[in-house]
């Protein structure tokens, strides 16, 4: 598991956070201000770091770009503002990923373990992870392979990347604009470059939106890929 630093200063939020982190059965340090935060990741290694960007002593800006001077620990960022272009500044400031208060822990632990598996894999120090799997779907990224039940499936550069990003958090919805933001790379567009690509990947994915078996679409939300099955009555 791994070593997480939590940088928030509402002791409500921070409490939980350490809670549901500890019996996630990850290391967890907290504090409540940036300095502080500064000061734990110049003094011992971490594998994550959860900064909330409305700290009392310094803006998230500033924050995350003294982090990054001393450290490449991966961050994935908590804001409470739904600010597109200050969190695309963010994330192109170093950020890794980003999360809009207030949000679950299944969430927060999805971004987590996507977010990880990313830095291992660049750091080249863990082994290649296997194929990623949803259902009877296999998406294996370093070797830009995917398949379903077992059959090739023949998709173009974008439509391999938008399926793995979704496969790595399969049953969490993802907005259009984090997909344009982390697939696309652009900090602004057209919600139907999104959807354009949605319907090339669900017809080889031999689905349509009326019908959907592994994407589905919540209306004014965003997507999710999730396995014929997984979704069940209430």
């Amino acid at each position: 598991m791994a070593r997480v630093l939590v940088v928030e200063d509402d002791p409500f939020v921070r409490s939980a956070l350490i809670r549901h982190l500890t019996d996630a059965s990850h290391t967890v340090r907290s504090v409540g201000t940036a300095l502080e935060a500064l000061r734990e990741a110049s003094q011992q290694p971490f594998d994550l770091v959860v900064l909330d960007l409305g700290l009392p002593d310094l803006n998230g800006g500033e924050a995350l770009k003294m982090l990054r001077g001393i450290t490449d620990v991966p961050v994935i960022i908590a804001t409470a503002l739904d600010d597109e272009a200050e969190v695309v500044r963010l994330l192109h400031a170093g950020a890794d990923d980003y999360l809009t208060k207030p949000f679950s822990f299944d969430h927060l632990s999805a971004r987590m373990t996507a977010v990880l598996r990313r830095a291992g894999a660049a750091g080249g120090a863990a082994p290649a992870p296997g194929p990623l799997r949803v259902g009877g779907l296999s998406v294996d990224p370093p070797r830009r392979v995917a398949q379903l039940d077992g059959v090739p499936l023949d998709l173009a550069r974008r439509e391999f990347d938008l399926l793995a990003y979704l496969a790595r958090m399969p049953g969490v919805v993802v907005s259009r604009r984090q997909l344009l933001a982390e697939v696309w790379q652009q900090g602004y567009g057209d919600d139907q470059t999104v959807d354009v690509h949605l319907s090339w990947l669900r017809r080889k994915l031999g689905e349509t939106a009326a019908r959907p078996r592994y994407l589905h679409t919540l209306r004014g939300v965003g997507v999710k890929l999730e396995a014929p099955g997984a979704q069940q009555p209430g």
